[in-house]
């Protein structure tokens, strides 16, 4: 199964991503800030990631122009709480936009969609 990287500073949300991916089938890993993200993503090696766009120390949209310029086709999905990152050109680089939920339908829809583009019929 595919193995989804999500990066958010929030300990809740990741939790309950995991949890939910993991139930899924999904393999996952988690990192609570862009530190050290490209380092992160070569080791782990993840199929997409999961990005929130306002973290504490990092922007996400600044982490994922550093992961398109290395990684251009690794399926970046950014979630966020706050819609006003589309007026940030920079947000044009992702795959898709979910709006942070508790239900977590479009973000499964949305890592389903992203998926099937990236990975081989099994």
């Amino acid at each position: 199964m595919a193995k989804i990287l999500i990066v958010d500073d929030e300990e809740h949300i990741r939790f309950l991503y995991s949890e939910e991916l993991a139930d899924d089938g999904y393999d996952v890993a988690t990192a609570d800030s862009g530190y050290q993200l490209l380092e992160l993503i070569e080791k782990e090696k993840p199929d997409l990631v999961v990005l929130d766009i306002k973290m504490v120390d990092y922007n996400g949209l600044d982490l994922l122009q550093d992961i398109r310029n290395k990684y251009y086709d690794l399926p970046v999905i950014l979630c966020t709480a706050y819609d006003t990152f589309k007026e940030d050109m920079k947000s044009i680089a992702a795959d898709f936009y979910v709006i942070k939920s508790f239900d977590l339908t479009e973000l499964k829809n949305k890592i389903k969609m992203a998926l099937e583009t990236k990975l081989p019929a099994e």
